[in-house]
């Protein structure tokens, strides 16, 4: 009969579980509705926009820093040439 009892409690636990969880739902439910600030299309174009710009400062600096060169000669078509031939060394 022990058993019995613990299986009764455990069974009013749930409903009385189940009771403050609806009404915690019926307050979220009262909610109001976010508007986001920045658009999710937008979003999508700054993202767009930023990976380039930090691939250029990316090559900058490690061009310009670590590798002890000019940062301005990133734009240059010699420079990847030079980085290619180096890469593709034979």
């Amino acid at each position: 009969m022990a058993l019995n009892n613990n299986n009764q409690e455990a069974a009013k636990s749930r409903e009385q579980f189940k009771k403050e969880n609806t009404v915690k739902e019926g307050s979220k439910r009262n909610r109001r509705i976010r508007v986001r600030m920045i658009p999710i299309w937008l979003r999508i174009i700054i993202v767009a926009v930023l990976i380039p710009l930090s691939a250029i400062a990316g090559a900058a600096f490690g061009y310009g820093v670590v590798g002890d060169g000019d940062a301005k000669d990133i734009f240059k078509k010699s420079t990847w040439t030079h980085i290619k031939d180096l890469v593709e060394k034979e």
